[in-house]
């Protein structure tokens, strides 16, 4: 099932995706509750089962916000394995914990929102990673629980200017700018994902193909890393989990260009879908808003 949060004059109002291109109204108010409560994601289902899809609107036609609003934010560095040569050990390099560091609420950005490229940034760049949402409480879980505490994925495009991310070694200023953390355009639930771990990241930069690796090549399991991080803090309902980026092909690596206003960047993920990101140059006269922000408001 594939659940959105979507933007009327009235409020935020949840919905659930039918036959790949209308919208069923779930209810006022964003996701977060409805993921929460497996009585109402039950009643979603059978919604979704009894509908009509002709009687529905087109979901092209809906505003789609950020389908959660996420308490926190937390997201991966290095977790997947690059390319080594035959008899080579591939965990060889592999570190012994998580990287994991937090994009502050300012980021959330809707999927269809375009993303300033801030005043001054020399080095803006991208990272497509498939994104866990919380549905249940996860305080200090056993690994083998781990997989029953998540709702659904989403994408989450974890933009970066790499000019103030190298100026400090705490990451925070290079990953928190304004819009920064385009997530969606929708949640799909576990049961139609039912192994994380075999999953296709690709990232399409202006018609090419720049990131294509599967979630089966990452160091830290999703199990794994929600077990890890709730032995430190309690993950609650709508709070994300983005796990990390592929390398990028050697081809993209070697032309490297810093995303400038009028480029575009798809992340296509099997199983989720797609979610593109448009960036534009900041307004010479007035502070960006986040149109995603204020309808959650």
């Amino acid at each position: 099932m594939r659940l959105v949060t979507y933007a009327t004059p009235d409020g935020p109002r949840s919905g659930a995706v039918v036959d790949g291109g209308r919208l069923l109204d779930l209810g006022a108010g964003p996701l977060d509750g409805v993921l929460a409560d497996a009585a109402a994601l039950a009643r979603a289902r059978d919604a979704v089962a009894a509908a009509d899809a002709a009687s529905l609107p087109p979901l092209d036609a809906a505003t789609l916000l950020a389908p959660v609003r996420p308490g926190k934010i937390l997201c991966l560095g290095y977790n997947y394995r690059g390319h080594v040569p035959d008899g080579v050990d591939p965990t060889a390099g592999d570190p012994e914990w998580p990287d994991v560091f937090v994009k502050t609420p300012n980021t959330l950005a809707g999927p269809n929102e375009p993303v300033v490229i801030p005043p001054g940034a020399t080095d803006v760049d991208y990272e497509g990673e498939v994104a866990v949402v919380i549905g249940r409480c996860a305080q200090r879980i056993a690994i083998e629980d781990a997989l029953d505490h998540v709702a659904g994925y989403t994408i989450l495009n974890d933009v970066s200017d790499r000019a103030w991310q190298r100026r400090q070694s705490q990451w925070a200023l290079g990953k928190c700018s304004d819009g920064f953390a385009p997530l969606g355009p929708w949640i799909v639930t576990t049961d139609d994902i039912p192994d994380p771990q075999d999953l296709l990241v690709e990232v399409v930069r202006d018609g090419v193909v720049t990131v294509s690796q599967s979630t089966s090549t990452s160091i830290f399991s999703v199990a794994y890393v929600i077990h890890h991080l709730s032995q430190v803090l309690t993950l609650e309902p709508g709070d994300v989990v983005s796990t990390g980026t592929p390398q990028k092909l050697s081809a993209a690596q070697a032309v490297h260009r810093p995303l400038g206003a009028g480029d575009a960047v798809t992340v296509r993920i099997s199983g989720i879908g797609e979610l593109t990101t448009r960036f534009v140059a900041a307004p010479l006269d007035a502070a960006p808003t986040s149109a995603n922000q204020e309808a959650h408001a």
